[in-house]
Protein backbone atom coordinates (compact mmCIF):
# COMPACT_ATOMS: atom_id res chain seq x y z
CA UNK A 1 0.00 0.00 0.00
CA UNK A 2 1.67 3.37 -0.68
CA UNK A 3 1.75 6.25 1.27
CA UNK A 4 -0.86 8.13 -0.84
CA UNK A 5 -3.85 5.06 -0.90
CA UNK A 6 -7.33 5.77 -0.18
CA UNK A 7 -6.75 9.74 0.06
CA UNK A 8 -9.44 11.97 -0.95
CA UNK A 9 -7.38 13.77 -2.96
CA UNK A 10 -7.80 11.53 -6.07
CA UNK A 11 -4.71 9.29 -5.62
CA UNK A 12 -5.41 5.35 -6.70
CA UNK A 13 -5.21 3.19 -3.81
CA UNK A 14 -3.40 -0.32 -4.13
CA UNK A 15 -5.65 -3.36 -4.29
CA UNK A 16 -6.36 -4.71 -0.70
CA UNK A 17 -5.47 -8.12 -0.08
CA UNK A 18 -8.38 -10.82 0.23
CA UNK A 19 -7.40 -11.80 3.34
CA UNK A 20 -5.05 -10.20 6.45
CA UNK A 21 -3.13 -13.00 9.24
CA UNK A 22 -3.35 -11.34 12.40
CA UNK A 23 -1.36 -12.59 15.40
CA UNK A 24 0.79 -15.27 13.14
CA UNK A 25 -2.42 -16.86 11.67
CA UNK A 26 -4.61 -16.96 14.26
CA UNK A 27 -7.12 -14.55 12.90
CA UNK A 28 -7.69 -14.25 9.35
CA UNK A 29 -10.72 -11.75 8.15
CA UNK A 30 -11.95 -10.46 4.40
CA UNK A 31 -10.84 -6.95 4.50
CA UNK A 32 -12.82 -6.00 1.50
CA UNK A 33 -16.44 -6.23 2.96
CA UNK A 34 -17.18 -3.20 4.86
CA UNK A 35 -16.28 -0.82 1.65
CA UNK A 36 -18.27 -3.41 -0.71
CA UNK A 37 -21.11 -2.83 1.24
CA UNK A 38 -20.80 0.28 1.67
CA UNK A 39 -20.91 0.73 -2.57
CA UNK A 40 -23.72 -1.85 -2.95
CA UNK A 41 -25.87 0.29 -0.12
CA UNK A 42 -24.97 3.55 -2.30
CA UNK A 43 -26.14 1.49 -5.35
CA UNK A 44 -29.65 0.20 -3.56
CA UNK A 45 -30.58 3.34 -2.04
CA UNK A 46 -29.72 5.79 -4.92
CA UNK A 47 -30.87 9.40 -3.97
CA UNK A 48 -34.07 10.02 -5.69
CA UNK A 49 -35.39 6.53 -2.91
CA UNK A 50 -34.47 8.80 -0.36
CA UNK A 51 -36.83 11.75 -1.18
CA UNK A 52 -39.61 9.36 -2.48
CA UNK A 53 -42.07 8.75 0.24
CA UNK A 54 -45.94 7.77 0.01
CA UNK A 55 -47.65 6.36 -2.52
CA UNK A 56 -50.84 8.16 -4.79
CA UNK A 57 -53.67 5.60 -5.56
CA UNK A 58 -52.34 5.38 -8.89
CA UNK A 59 -49.37 3.91 -6.76
CA UNK A 60 -47.16 6.91 -8.03
CA UNK A 61 -44.54 8.56 -5.50
CA UNK A 62 -44.72 11.73 -3.94
CA UNK A 63 -41.89 13.12 -2.83
CA UNK A 64 -41.27 14.43 0.36
CA UNK A 65 -38.66 16.38 1.72
CA UNK A 66 -37.22 15.87 5.23
CA UNK A 67 -37.29 19.30 7.45
CA UNK A 68 -34.38 21.18 8.69
CA UNK A 69 -34.75 20.10 12.66
CA UNK A 70 -35.67 15.92 11.44
CA UNK A 71 -33.59 12.78 12.44
CA UNK A 72 -32.94 12.35 9.16
CA UNK A 73 -31.24 15.81 8.36
CA UNK A 74 -29.73 15.56 12.02
CA UNK A 75 -28.40 12.22 11.71
CA UNK A 76 -27.22 12.68 8.33
CA UNK A 77 -24.86 16.09 9.83
CA UNK A 78 -24.05 14.26 13.00
CA UNK A 79 -23.03 11.16 11.30
CA UNK A 80 -21.17 12.61 8.51
CA UNK A 81 -19.01 14.62 11.20
CA UNK A 82 -18.50 11.29 13.46
CA UNK A 83 -17.58 9.64 9.96
CA UNK A 84 -15.03 12.27 8.98
CA UNK A 85 -13.15 11.78 12.19
CA UNK A 86 -12.49 8.11 11.92
CA UNK A 87 -11.44 8.78 7.96
CA UNK A 88 -8.73 11.64 10.31
CA UNK A 89 -7.23 8.90 13.21
CA UNK A 90 -7.55 6.26 10.16
CA UNK A 91 -4.93 8.42 8.07
CA UNK A 92 -2.90 9.26 11.11
CA UNK A 93 -2.09 5.62 11.91
CA UNK A 94 -1.46 4.40 8.65
CA UNK A 95 1.59 6.58 8.25
CA UNK A 96 2.33 5.55 12.14
CA UNK A 97 2.85 2.18 11.58
CA UNK A 98 4.38 -0.56 9.08
CA UNK A 99 1.71 -3.37 10.50
CA UNK A 100 -0.54 -4.86 7.90
CA UNK A 101 -2.88 -5.62 10.11
CA UNK A 102 -3.96 -1.83 11.55
CA UNK A 103 -3.48 -0.55 8.28
CA UNK A 104 -5.59 -2.64 6.45
CA UNK A 105 -8.25 -1.66 9.27
CA UNK A 106 -7.42 2.38 8.37
CA UNK A 107 -7.85 1.77 5.05
CA UNK A 108 -11.10 -0.23 5.39
CA UNK A 109 -12.25 2.74 7.66
CA UNK A 110 -11.01 5.23 5.16
CA UNK A 111 -12.76 3.64 2.61
CA UNK A 112 -16.36 2.90 3.55
CA UNK A 113 -16.80 5.98 5.96
CA UNK A 114 -15.65 8.61 3.39
CA UNK A 115 -18.00 6.89 1.43
CA UNK A 116 -21.12 6.72 3.74
CA UNK A 117 -19.99 10.33 4.19
CA UNK A 118 -20.25 11.40 0.96
CA UNK A 119 -23.56 9.71 0.53
CA UNK A 120 -25.03 12.15 3.54
CA UNK A 121 -23.61 15.19 2.48
CA UNK A 122 -25.33 14.51 -1.11
CA UNK A 123 -28.26 13.96 0.39
CA UNK A 124 -28.32 17.01 2.55
CA UNK A 125 -27.69 18.61 -0.78
CA UNK A 126 -30.72 16.59 -3.21
CA UNK A 127 -33.39 18.11 0.13
CA UNK A 128 -31.79 21.64 -0.24
CA UNK A 129 -30.88 21.64 3.41
CA UNK A 130 -27.62 23.08 4.63
CA UNK A 131 -24.68 20.69 5.78
CA UNK A 132 -24.54 22.32 9.04
CA UNK A 133 -27.27 23.35 11.79
CA UNK A 134 -27.39 25.49 14.51
CA UNK A 135 -28.74 22.99 16.97
CA UNK A 136 -26.63 21.52 18.84
CA UNK A 137 -25.63 17.59 17.97
CA UNK A 138 -27.83 14.55 18.13
CA UNK A 139 -30.74 16.95 19.46
CA UNK A 140 -32.68 15.11 17.04
CA UNK A 141 -32.04 12.16 19.81
CA UNK A 142 -34.38 13.52 21.96
CA UNK A 143 -32.00 11.66 24.74
CA UNK A 144 -33.13 13.84 27.18
CA UNK A 145 -29.61 15.72 28.26
CA UNK A 146 -26.80 16.89 25.87
CA UNK A 147 -23.40 15.68 25.26
CA UNK A 148 -21.39 18.05 26.92
CA UNK A 149 -18.34 18.85 23.64
CA UNK A 150 -14.76 19.20 25.14
CA UNK A 151 -11.79 19.56 23.45
CA UNK A 152 -12.88 19.10 19.65
CA UNK A 153 -15.02 16.02 21.24
CA UNK A 154 -18.54 16.64 20.04
CA UNK A 155 -20.34 13.52 20.59
CA UNK A 156 -20.19 10.74 22.19
CA UNK A 157 -16.97 8.46 21.37
CA UNK A 158 -15.15 11.32 19.26
CA UNK A 159 -11.39 11.47 20.21
CA UNK A 160 -10.34 15.28 21.74
CA UNK A 161 -8.01 16.83 20.49
CA UNK A 162 -5.53 16.14 22.93
CA UNK A 163 -5.87 12.58 22.41
CA UNK A 164 -5.56 13.10 18.47
CA UNK A 165 -2.24 15.20 19.18
CA UNK A 166 -0.94 12.16 21.22
CA UNK A 167 -1.75 9.50 18.36
CA UNK A 168 0.54 11.76 16.37
CA UNK A 169 3.17 11.38 18.47
CA UNK A 170 3.48 8.06 18.24
CA UNK A 171 4.82 4.90 16.36
CA UNK A 172 4.95 0.94 15.96
CA UNK A 173 3.02 -0.76 18.39
CA UNK A 174 2.50 2.28 20.53
CA UNK A 175 0.31 4.06 18.02
CA UNK A 176 -1.36 0.88 16.88
CA UNK A 177 -2.80 0.20 20.12
CA UNK A 178 -3.60 3.93 20.68
CA UNK A 179 -5.58 4.22 17.53
CA UNK A 180 -7.82 0.55 18.24
CA UNK A 181 -8.46 2.07 22.05
CA UNK A 182 -9.75 5.43 20.04
CA UNK A 183 -11.35 4.08 17.65
CA UNK A 184 -13.33 1.36 19.51
CA UNK A 185 -14.85 3.54 21.43
CA UNK A 186 -15.90 5.44 18.71
CA UNK A 187 -17.13 2.82 16.76
CA UNK A 188 -19.49 2.65 20.39
CA UNK A 189 -20.89 6.26 19.89
CA UNK A 190 -21.33 5.56 16.05
CA UNK A 191 -23.11 2.37 16.86
CA UNK A 192 -25.40 4.03 19.35
CA UNK A 193 -26.56 6.95 16.99
CA UNK A 194 -26.88 4.85 14.20
CA UNK A 195 -29.28 2.89 15.75
CA UNK A 196 -30.69 5.85 17.62
CA UNK A 197 -31.73 6.55 14.19
CA UNK A 198 -33.12 3.13 12.88
CA UNK A 199 -35.24 3.34 16.10
CA UNK A 200 -37.11 6.01 15.12
CA UNK A 201 -36.38 6.86 11.19
CA UNK A 202 -39.28 7.58 9.48
CA UNK A 203 -37.40 7.15 5.68
CA UNK A 204 -36.62 3.47 5.06
CA UNK A 205 -33.73 4.13 2.67
CA UNK A 206 -31.60 5.93 5.28
CA UNK A 207 -32.70 3.32 7.90
CA UNK A 208 -31.40 0.41 6.07
CA UNK A 209 -27.94 2.75 5.87
CA UNK A 210 -27.94 3.11 9.52
CA UNK A 211 -28.72 -0.09 9.99
CA UNK A 212 -25.90 -1.60 7.59
CA UNK A 213 -23.62 0.86 10.03
CA UNK A 214 -24.96 -0.97 13.18
CA UNK A 215 -23.37 -4.50 11.67
CA UNK A 216 -20.38 -3.22 10.20
CA UNK A 217 -19.11 -1.25 13.32
CA UNK A 218 -20.09 -4.25 15.40
CA UNK A 219 -18.42 -6.29 13.77
CA UNK A 220 -15.01 -3.92 13.49
CA UNK A 221 -15.65 -3.98 17.34
CA UNK A 222 -15.14 -7.59 17.42
CA UNK A 223 -11.91 -7.02 15.27
CA UNK A 224 -10.41 -4.32 16.95
CA UNK A 225 -10.96 -6.43 20.74
CA UNK A 226 -9.26 -9.05 19.47
CA UNK A 227 -6.15 -7.16 17.99
CA UNK A 228 -6.00 -5.23 20.85
CA UNK A 229 -5.71 -8.61 22.64
CA UNK A 230 -3.06 -9.92 20.60
CA UNK A 231 -1.13 -6.88 21.13
CA UNK A 232 -1.07 -7.44 24.99
CA UNK A 233 -3.68 -4.62 25.79
CA UNK A 234 -7.59 -4.21 26.49
CA UNK A 235 -10.02 -1.35 25.28
CA UNK A 236 -10.25 1.57 27.21
CA UNK A 237 -8.49 4.79 26.71
CA UNK A 238 -5.88 5.79 29.19
CA UNK A 239 -6.36 9.13 31.00
CA UNK A 240 -4.17 11.91 29.68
Amino acid sequence: MTADAGRPDGASPEPVADSVEAGGGAHRRRVWWPAALAAAVALALGVPALVASGSSASGSSTLSVPADDSPEAGFARDMATHHQQAVDLSFVVRDRTSDEPTRTLAFDIINTQANQRGMMMGWLDQWGLSQHAPAAPMVWMKMGHEYQAHDGSLMPGMATNTQIAKLRTLSGRDAEVFYLQLMIEHHKGGVEMAQGYVDMAKNESEKRLAQSMVIAQSSELELMTDMLKERGAAPGVPAS
